[in-house]
């Protein structure tokens, strides 16, 4: 059975940082690309960031750029999502998922159907 479990999220105020955290089990971890994605309430979920299987290839949103950091643990099943210089903006709540990718992110933001979801992780960034 697959799971995958996020945290790390909470209140922080603009400016301040936090580091989301994502598990992934049952599955074979390193055979996946991970993604971020958010859902502010009333908009649509958009791709945060992404990492491939192998660590080499990350892709951001061009509203994280240079502001977020993705990368992934394979001793802990477990990607993680650094954000700093966080902004008012940035308030949602964050999920992540993987998906089967033989090259890079693929289509990433547009995976289509994605198999497994977290459970999602609140971020509310106070001005």
């Amino acid at each position: 059975q697959v799971q995958v479990v996020e945290s790390g999220g909470g209140l922080v105020q603009a400016g301040g940082s936090l580091r989301l955290s994502c598990t992934a089990s049952g599955l074979r971890f390193d055979d996946y690309a991970m993604g971020w994605f958010r859902q502010a309430p009333g908009k649509e979920r958009e791709g945060v960031s992404c990492v491939s299987w192998s660590g080499g290839t990350t892709v951001y949103a061009d509203s994280v750029k240079d502001r977020f950091t993705i990368s992934r643990d394979k001793t802990k099943n477990t990607v993680f999502l650094q954000m700093r210089r966080l902004k008012p903006e940035d308030t949602a709540t964050y999920y992540c998922a993987p998906k089967l990718e033989v090259s890079g992110c693929g289509t990433w933001p547009r995976w289509g159907e994605v198999a497994y979801w977290g459970q999602g992780a609140q971020v509310t960034v106070s001005s």
